[in-house]
């Protein structure tokens, strides 16, 4: 289905290209589920990140996630406090559908991971450095099952 608007049309193709993505590195999720990691998982990040981070990591989202990114944003509320991966995936179960048939802490990581491949390496290499170093290595690749 063509919106008839080729801007919205590419940006649903992407969107779309990006939660496979995520889908994929969360069997048994399923879209819609992985459209709830995105937005539970970008949702703490960016109340994470001071307003610079924010803004530069929308910039490279497409335009469909970039609104499901921003959406209640209070950026007057500051970046909050979260520095361990335990607080972190606690706060993105807090955001997550009762039934998600995953962990906080693995969708986390499978959206974190699925950013640092699609963004900009330099970008990520910003975001990185706003973030305590003991949330980082949720941002590093796992390997895939053979």
């Amino acid at each position: 289905m063509s919106t008839g608007l080729a801007v919205f049309d590419t940006t649903v193709q992407q969107s779309n290209e990006w939660l496979k993505a995520i889908e994929a590195r969360l069997q048994p999720c399923n879209r819609g589920e992985a459209y709830g990691a995105f937005r539970a998982v970008t949702h703490v990040l960016r109340d994470r990140l001071p307003m610079e981070g924010v803004l530069g990591l929308s910039a490279q989202l497409p335009i469909l996630l970039r609104g499901v990114f921003i959406e209640g944003w209070r950026p007057k509320d500051g970046p909050t406090n979260i520095r361990h991966p335990s607080a972190l995936a606690e706060a993105v179960e807090a955001l997550l559908p009762p039934d998600f048939p995953r962990e906080g802490l693995g969708a986390a990581r499978a959206v974190l991971q699925v950013l640092a491949e699609r963004l900009d390496p330099g970008e990520v290499e910003k975001l990185l450095a706003y973030l305590p170093a003991s949330l980082r290595p949720l941002w590093e690749p796992e390997p895939w099952p053979a």
